[in-house]
């Protein structure tokens, strides 16, 4: 439930944040998008400087622990508050609403229709461009009541290069379609994720937890160790031959003994087999190891312990990429595909090397025929980007090249790995990372303050809108506020209070509705008139925040037999 805010004694302005669960813990095998909201939400709460956040969750939600779980031991001056988003004005009254998911079309319909479309800002964030139903979400912006004062944040250039190609595309069809204009349309700032760098940085520098690892591996100091952190998915992160090809090459340029640990977790067990079996042929020269990515303490030591990072992704599942900045935080050099976010991350021949890739021939009518396969269902969105992913190549050769120049100069190591700590103090940093979030809301402010209220005749969402409205012409009768209810015999107040008490059925579903005191008040004022009441009459009898409750607690009634709607 919400409670009274945790308060703080500095800071300014206020966010609203939509977090469904309200939890803040991650359980196993979390996908990067969770951790990543989780970590933002830590980090505006933390390092932000609004004076307020509002938690609106979708179930109840214990204070003491959503507030602990955002701000930890780190002091931070800023107020807590949960509430349900049902129930909440915690986002009008804050002025920005925050999602972690980048639909927000639904959102901006209830805005309009509980408030107004200049009421607050509403601000998505998207973690990937690549499933067509959330293209689709997406698309929305055009068609819902979005404006210039509503942002959806980008966490790379090539997130928002791509999102401005789809859009114009979507307007020009749309301006076809009706001979209409373009819609205004949301800003779509570029905002990265962040790390944790001093966090990292002190994991990495850890002598004992480098020997500890490397003796584990068998490995000696002029050995060389690679690694790779994330989920081991060959058809949602990365095909693993080109970096097995990659770690062969290098080890046999170098003479150097060379171990490739891969740190994560399986989708299914089964696929370890196949990863396996790639690394026996791709690199039969190399120790590769599968480590479990989901003991914290094994991938520290594995941070400590390693020499240079690997990741040659390939999928366009991927936007940002968050393991090659914790790679650089942790004093590591990279070698990564030239690839969405990690160009924009990693600067060629500074904190590591981009390695050349090649995507599959477009216009040829062949991607369009993928896509299509899994819009009508005949292949899940897995086998769709694994497809693509299948013919789109990262180049071993450039990649090995990279690691070899690597693995004989510790001094570029060194240089490479210090070069790309300052550049996440500088750029990646939570605190970095979260006052942008500040600036934004506070531009989206300014926006709307200076805008004037848009005119419109649609004040609900046609499409997915109010269903007793949607579907009034079903009934025979529709409950009005002019509809005129009496108390059938028999009935009592009591047996309003306690329904449900012999049929589970008839307190199905209660989560709108006044509760059944609050109905059995309204069934006694019904009772005690002979001629009964109109709608109107029995909700204006109590205090406004229950009317609407009420309303649909009169229909439960009817429902029940508790009073009946014909004359």
């Amino acid at each position: 439930m919400g409670g009274e805010p945790i308060k703080s004694d500095s800071g300014r302005g206020r966010l609203a944040i939509l977090h469904p669960s309200g939890q803040t813990a991650l359980g196993a095998n979390p996908f990067g998008k969770d951790v990543a909201n989780l970590q933002l939400w830590q980090a505006l709460a933390r390092h932000a400087g609004y004076a307020r956040l509002d938690v609106l969750t979708m179930q109840a939600a214990d204070l003491e622990g959503v507030s602990k779980g955002l701000l930890g031991t780190s002091g931070a001056a800023t107020e807590i508050a949960t509430s349900l988003h049902a129930l909440s004005r915690g986002h009008i009254e804050a002025g920005a609403l925050l999602r972690g998911h980048p639909d927000l079309a639904d959102l901006a319909w209830s805005r309009r229709r509980r408030a107004s479309d200049r009421a607050y800002s509403l601000l998505g964030l998207i973690h990937t461009l690549a499933p067509p139903a959330l293209r689709q979400m997406l698309a929305a912006v055009s068609t819902a009541p979005m404006h210039p004062w509503d942002a959806l944040i980008c966490t790379s250039p090539s997130v928002r290069d791509g999102m401005q190609e789809m859009l114009e595309g979507w307007e020009q069809h749309l301006a076809e379609r009706t001979g209409g204009r373009a819609p205004p349309r949301p800003m779509l700032p570029v905002i990265p994720l962040g790390v944790d760098a001093p966090a990292f940085a002190a994991q990495a520098a850890r002598p004992d937890a480098r020997a500890r690892t490397r003796t584990t591996l068998g490995l000696a100091e002029d050995d060389a160790l690679i690694l790779w952190v994330g989920r081991l998915s060959y058809f949602e992160k990365a095909f693993p031959q080109a970096m097995f090809r990659a770690a062969q090459q290098a080890a046999r340029a170098t003479g150097v003994r060379t171990a490739f640990v891969m740190a994560g977790w399986f989708p299914d067990e089964f696929d370890r087999g196949l990863y396996q079996a790639a690394a026996k042929v791709h690199a039969p020269d190399v120790d590769v190891h599968f480590a479990n990515g989901n003991d914290p303490r094994l991938v520290g030591d594995l941070w400590a312990g390693a020499d240079i990072f690997l990741s040659l992704v390939d999928n366009i599942q991927e936007t940002f990429g968050i393991t090659p900045l914790e790679a650089m935080a942790s004093g590591l050099p990279v070698v990564v595909s030239d690839w969405d976010g990690y160009r924009s991350t990693v600067r060629d021949g500074v904190e590591g090397f981009l390695v050349p890739t090649l995507g599959g021939p477009p216009g040829g009518g062949l991607g369009g025929a993928l896509v299509e396969r899994h819009t009508i269902d005949a292949v899940s969105y897995q086998a769709y980007v694994g497809a693509v992913a299948q013919h789109t190549a990262v180049h071993a050769g450039r990649a090995g090249t990279a690691l070899a120049d690597l693995i004989r100069s510790l001094d570029l190591r060194r240089r490479m790995g210090e070069a790309g700590q300052a550049r996440v103090r500088a750029l990646y940093d939570w605190p970095v990372v979260a006052r942008q979030y500040h600036d934004l809301t506070d531009e989206l402010a300014q926006l709307r303050a200076a805008s004037a209220d848009p005119a419109h005749r649609t004040p609900r969402d046609p499409v997915r809108g109010d269903p007793f409205r949607a579907f009034a012409g079903f009934a025979s009768h529709v409950l009005t506020l002019e509809s005129r209810l009496r108390a059938s015999p028999e009935v009592m107040a009591d047996t309003v209070r306690n329904a449900g008490a012999e049929v589970a059925l008839d307190t199905g579903f209660p989560d709108f509705r006044a509760r059944p005191a609050i109905c059995a008040e309204a069934f006694a004022l019904i009772a005690a008139a002979p001629a009964g009441l109109t709608v109107g009459e029995v909700i204006a009898a109590f205090p406004g925040p229950q009317r609407r409750g009420l309303e649909l607690g009169l229909a439960w009634m009817a429902k029940c037999g508790f009073v009946d709607w014909l004359p």
